[in-house]
């Protein structure tokens, strides 16, 4: 009870974070933002302050041009832009092979740092079903994400609200694409059925979809201990429960890597402070045979 109150916590930060477009905390859904995207997770969203500019970012040339435009376009908002030094959305979406006319699914969308992303990539001809829970929706989401969702650019959005281990709606089949930003960790504190979600993400993806995960990594052999208080996660626990529902593990990034992270401290950003945006985060890329 003591850690799912803590859970919550994070989440009413999110709440307020969410109300200049921030996405939640890490930690209570990445990205990972609300900051997706996920996530926030539930991705991350402490509070910028307005006059502050947002961090330069640029993304690597080798990133395609429909990521690198969606990041550049000038309608996204100040308070998203403050993330995108931090987790380098182009690098990541990239990796995860991101393109014009797919079908993703995000876990954990938080308050829609990358859900918006997302569908600024896949455009009018694609669909992202970026599931909450109703429960986090109902207690602290619903406002900030429905502000989101009236944004022009998330028409190719499918708002879902279903439990994590059940997360996607029938039609949600045959996709391109799963990912989760900086929300697997939430799963821990959230008791959700790790095997069952993992086992829906598979059913519906297709052969040779993506499953990309992005989370804030714990030392090794911790294993689940540190998800609840310092929200992160042993990436072997991740490797070996994604492995065990039928996934090939096809790939590893290191651009969000950070040597000099100690693992010792909370990755959440409530509790990083200035030193959000610098955790050692694993970026893992699955796929369905």
């Amino acid at each position: 009870m003591k850690r799912l109150l803590g859970f919550l916590s994070v989440l009413a930060l999110a709440a307020a974070c969410s109300k200049a477009g921030h996405e939640p905390p890490a930690g209570t859904a990445s990205g990972s933002a609300a900051a997706a995207g996920s996530g926030a997770a539930v991705a991350s969203g402490s509070a910028t302050p307005a006059a502050a500019a947002p961090a330069p970012y640029t993304p690597a040339a080798s990133v395609p041009a429909p990521i690198r435009d969606a990041i550049a376009a000038p309608d996204r908002t100040d308070a998203d832009r403050a993330l995108d030094a931090g987790r380098k959305p182009g690098e990541v979406l990239a990796f995860f092979h991101v393109a014009p006319g797919q079908r993703i699914g995000e876990l954990f969308a938080g308050g829609g740092y990358t859900s918006e992303l997302l569908a600024r990539v896949v455009g009018p001809t694609g669909a992202v079903y970026s599931e909450n829970t109703k429960e986090l929706l109902d207690k602290f989401l619903r406002k900030p994400w429905t502000a989101r969702m009236a944004r022009p650019a998330m028409k190719p959005v499918v708002s879902v609200e279903r439990p994590i281990d059940d997360p996607f709606p029938p039609e949600a089949k045959d996709l391109d694409a799963v990912i989760t930003i900086l929300n697997y960790h939430d799963t821990v504190a959230m008791k959700a059925d790790r095997a069952k979600m993992n086992a829906a993400v598979f059913a519906a993806l297709k052969p040779g979809g993506v499953y990309g995960i992005v989370d804030h990594s714990a030392a090794p052999g911790s294993g689940v201990r540190d998800a609840p208080t310092l929200h992160r996660i042993d990436e072997d626990v991740v490797k070996q429960e994604v492995t065990a529902a039928g996934f090939k593990l096809d790939g590893e990034s290191d651009v969000l890597r950070n040597p000099d992270d100690k693992r010792d401290w909370n990755g959440s950003p409530r509790a990083a402070g200035a030193r959000r945006g610098t955790t050692d985060r694993f970026v893992l890329r699955f796929v369905k045979p």
